[in-house]
Parts: C-alpha cells; sequence; structure tokens
C-alpha cells in the first residue's frame, strides 16, 4: 500500500512538473512574439498622411526639405568640371527614406534638397573615393551629390 502511494505521488509530480514546463513554454513563446512585433508606424500632425510603405505603383512622396533653390547653383556649376554626356546614365532612388542631395561630397557638406524614393537622377559621375555619385536632377537641372549604393540603374 505504501508503494502505491509513492508511485501515485511521483506520478502526480512529474505530471505537474511537465504541466508547468509547457505552460511556461507558451507563455515565453506568446511573450516573445508580442514583444518582437514591429510597432505601427506613428502618425504626426506634419505628416500629411504620407505613407511610409514605398510601393513600386504608388506615387514618389513630395520631397523631403522645403528649401529647393529654383535654379542650380552656378557657383558650384564653376567649381566642376562637367562630365561628358557619354558616362551618364539614369537611375533610379532605391533607399526607403529617400536620399540627401548635397553640394559636396562630403557628409558635411551643405543639404540642397531631398530625394524621395523611386526618384529618377542621372548619374554624372563618381567621387574620387567612389562613396558618392554626382546627379542631376532632370526636371530643374539641379545638380549635386549623393552617397553611392542607395540607387539603382533605370531600364
Amino acid at each position: 500500500m505504501r508503494l502505491l502511494g509513492l508511485i501515485k505521488f511521483l506520478l502526480g509530480f512529474f505530471l505537474a512538473i511537465a504541466l508547468l514546463f509547457v505552460a511556461g513554454v507558451g507563455a515565453t513563446r506568446y511573450l516573445i512574439t508580442k514583444l518582437t512585433a514591429v510597432p505601427e508606424r506613428p502618425v504626426f500632425a506634419n505628416d500629411d498622411g504620407v505613407s511610409s510603405d514605398p510601393a513600386p505603383e504608388a506615387e514618389a512622396p513630395p520631397e523631403v526639405f522645403a528649401d529647393v533653390p529654383e535654379e542650380p547653383d552656378p557657383s558650384a556649376e564653376e567649381e566642376e568640371p562637367d562630365e561628358s554626356d557619354e558616362e551618364s546614365y539614369t537611375a533610379i532612388v532605391t533607399q526607403p527614406i529617400g536620399l540627401i542631395l548635397r553640394e559636396d561630397p562630403d557628409q558635411e557638406s551643405r543639404r540642397i534638397t531631398g530625394l524621395a524614393y523611386n526618384t529618377e537622377v542621372e548619374i554624372l559621375g563618381e567621387s574620387d573615393t567612389q562613396e558618392w555619385l554626382r546627379v542631376r536632377l532632370p526636371g530643374s537641372g539641379i545638380e549635386g551629390w549623393v552617397r553611392a549604393g542607395n540607387t539603382t540603374p533605370a531600364n
């Protein structure tokens, strides 16, 4: 009789441990799933309903900066020699958050404007270090520099 009581106790003990283990694994998986989910994009008052999800068939969002000059800077044209048209090609901005068009091939250089995702640009050349690309905006003729690796050649 004593042996039967010991077997019942051990069986109940191991069953309770197994039940706690399964419940712990389930709770852990649930919490990991909830905590690793990407939160929704916050909405701010100045967003104007522009979605951050770039869709290939969607219209490109407006330019990032409002201080776009009306005409190209003539001093920048004097400093940089014109690249030949044979080396230039059309490319598309592939960085989902867009790019900053800068005056010189330097991170600290003055910002000219922003380029939205899927914006077409004309690649005129690259810097000596091959870290920057010289680009021209087809519509306005504005020229500047963007970081290399954020564009892809157009068809």
